[in-house]
């Protein structure tokens, strides 16, 4: 991504999205999102693109093993969840008291 403009996305942490591509594609089931990272235009969604790491045995976790974590997608494969609606929404912005606010062009209500 350029770094001379900070890009806007429509999804913020903790809101409820649906994958649209990819092997964990399930436009019928919304899931949350964990963590968005803005200068890569990645995501983390909860159980999704699950990753195998190996845990080294340590003082705090002596046993060690291997542990499934979920990894980052890129934000184009989400989709924002409309929960009235229920289904996959696109976003538009709209200032309402002077605050910008996420509304859904499918149900036309405000995302909180």
């Amino acid at each position: 991504m350029s770094t001379r403009f900070k890009p806007k996305f429509n999804i913020k942490k903790g809101d409820s999205v649906v994958v649209i591509t990819g092997d964990d594609k399930d436009l019928k089931k919304p899931r949350q999102v964990l963590e968005v990272n803005i200068e890569k235009g990645k995501v983390l969604v909860e159980g999704v693109a699950l990753a195998t790491h190996h845990i080294k045995p340590s003082s705090q976790n002596t046993k060690g093993g291997i542990e499934k974590q979920e990894a980052f997608i890129s934000i184009s494969n989400v989709m924002l969840w409309d929960a009235k609606a229920k289904a996959a929404t696109k976003v538009k912005r709209d200032r309402i008291d002077g605050k910008l606010v996420r509304i859904s062009k499918k149900s036309g209500e405000a995302i909180k």
